[in-house]
């Protein structure tokens, strides 16, 4: 709810301050005292055009700061946060309009834009009785308005989960049969490019090995010479050096025998020789194997060659390669099961059709029950608010495609007078009417995710019985949700749960306006004034005084 509303150089307001209260917050005062410079102020707060026609004489410019309760308003909550606005249920807007017209916009201590001002607060309060900021002005809220009476609001939300899946299976329909001809010529090239990996047989490191392969057979005489001619040296000739090691050791040995510290060079020489002789074997043993194989490595660099050409098309290694193959595989898995899909898509889709109709149905009779109880609501409850011959339909405008909302769009159509036909409430309903038909629905339906709803001018055209039962509608509304009343009549005010008097008055010669809270006799005093004017007897403060205690009764 509006906890707080504080009003700096705007138009004859210098500085003021209000507190609300929930329940029922009456705005009384005499013409022209400033009443409808506090609605100014909420409208600029709601996002409406800032001027610098509003801005005091003399000053720079003018701020309207408004403290917001949001306790228990779960959802509202979670629509700041998804802004990126942190809330601890406690928010505060506000809004500079300079001289030179531009508009600075603070949402949580955080510079905002108006659009994103307009988009949380238009959730916040509801003003009825001015043209530029109605609900009920907004054709398209007509029907969810219609929707919440009848109780049709989780039909309407079943139906609009269906119709998104619909939408999602038609636009993949859609993608499918636009790609089927490019989705021909890509199968083809898939096919091939399978094919071509496959017949290549490739195996995880095979060219690796066969590189190391060619190098074998590209220089086989070097090989054998240098492993022979090593052994050789070593083992296999005359003077060996295996056999000149063999005497070194020897005369070694000897000499061990005189002086043992000889012993471990000894054994080091020893260990030496079994290593040289291990490795001239394992050298004659090589280049025995060793062999030159010219098919063969004609062979190996045929393979070599193909698998660079492959490496070149599909990736910079045999892995890459292979797992580029299994990549088309599963693409190609997928093309060649498209008429599978196309048909699975078609079926589904004419299953959610089937199931839109049926909802539709079921909503669009809801809906036209809805109204015709709508209808015998709003027009009694018009009767009681002195508009007794007012006429009050809804207009459905059928459509053959859903729609998110179901097949029909629903527009409100009113006639103030006999013999009027009704005509769409923006095109004929005045600030007052408009107030009362709003005052009229809240009776018939009080829920509403908006926590504030600020009536201006409701009792323009009531009098005598008829303004208890305004003030009587106002109190029952706002048992749900706080309302703010600018009113002129005595019989709406006494039933104020808190009833403010808005003044104007004359200081250093400027005019401002304040705002004086009633209690008491205070209270009884300006219920009085609006009952006899300037003259207030003993009488009327009586009568001030019953109107208040019946309205408590």
């Amino acid at each position: 709810m509006l906890r707080e509303l504080q009003i700096t150089n705007l138009a004859i307001i210098d500085r003021l301050h209000v507190e609300f209260s929930p329940g029922l917050n009456i705005l009384t005062g005499e013409t022209g005292a400033g009443k409808s410079i506090i609605i100014d102020a909420v409208n600029l707060i709601l996002g409406g055009r800032g001027s610098a026609d509003l801005i005091r004489s003399g000053a720079k410019e003018a701020s309207v700061e408004a403290v917001f309760d949001l306790s228990g308003r779960d959802g509202l909550l979670q629509a700041l946060a998804q802004a990126g606005i942190e809330c601890d249920g406690e928010l505060l807007v506000r809004r500079v309009v300079a001289a030179g017209g531009k508009s600075r916009v603070f949402i949580g201590g955080g510079l905002a834009t108006t659009s994103l001002l307009s988009e949380i607060c238009r959730n916040l309060i509801n003003i009825y009785g001015q043209h530029d900021a109605q609900s009920l002005l907004k054709t398209e809220q007509h029907l969810l308005l219609l929707d919440g009476y009848c109780g049709a609001l989780p039909l309407r939300a079943d139906f609009a989960a269906r119709y998104e899946q619909c939408q999602a299976a038609k636009h993949e329909l859609q993608a499918l049969e636009a790609g089927e001809r490019e989705a021909a010529r890509r199968l083809d090239l898939l096919a091939f490019q399978s094919n071509e990996i496959a017949e290549a047989k490739l195996t995880p490191g095979e060219e690796e090995e066969l590189a190391e392969e060619r190098a074998r057979l590209a220089h086989s005489e070097k090989l054998m010479g240098a492993s022979q001619g090593a052994f050789d040296a070593l083992y296999g000739g005359e003077a060996t050096l295996l056999g000149s090691l063999a005497s070194i050791i020897a005369g070694v040995a000897d000499a061990g025998r005189i002086d043992p510290a000889l012993a471990p060079v000894t054994e080091a020489l020893e260990a030496a020789y079994a290593q040289l002789e291990d490795a001239s074997l394992t050298l004659r043993d090589y280049a025995a194997r060793v062999e030159s194989d010219p098919a063969r490595l004609e062979e190996i660099e045929d393979r070599l060659d193909a698998i660079g050409r492959l490496k070149k098309k599909y990736g910079a290694s045999i892995g890459e390669i292979l797992e580029y193959q299994r990549q088309v595989d599963q693409e190609l898995s997928v093309l060649t099961n498209l008429e599978g899909t196309r048909g699975e898509l078609q079926q589904r889709i004419a299953q959610l059709e089937q199931e839109l109709a049926a909802l539709g149905a079921r909503l669009t009779r809801a809906r036209q029950d809805g109204a015709q109880k709508l209808k015998q609501g709003m027009e009694h409850e018009l009767a009681e608010l002195a508009m007794k011959h007012a006429v009050f339909e809804t207009s459905f405008e059928k459509s053959v495609d859903a729609k998110s909302y179901g097949f029909e769009r629903a527009e409100f159509l009113f006639s103030p007078n006999p013999g009027e036909p009704p005509k769409p409430l923006a095109k004929i309903a005045s600030g007052g009417e408009l107030s009362r038909l709003m005052l009229a629905l809240k009776q018939l339906h009080p829920d509403s995710e908006v926590p504030t709803l600020i009536f201006d001018e409701v009792d323009t055209g009531i009098g005598g019985a008829t303004s208890a039962l305004v003030g009587e509608k106002l109190k029952r509304v706002a048992r749900e949700q706080q309302v703010l009343a600018i009113t002129h009549l005595p019989q709406v005010a006494a039933f104020a749960d808190q009833h403010l008097k808005v003044e104007k008055k004359v200081a250093d010669g400027r005019t401002a306006t304040g705002v004086e809270l009633l209690e008491g006799e205070e209270r009884v005093a300006e219920v009085a004034r609006m009952l006899s004017g300037a003259r207030v007897t003993e009488k009327t403060l009586e009568h001030a005084r019953e109107l208040i205690q019946e309205a408590v009764r």
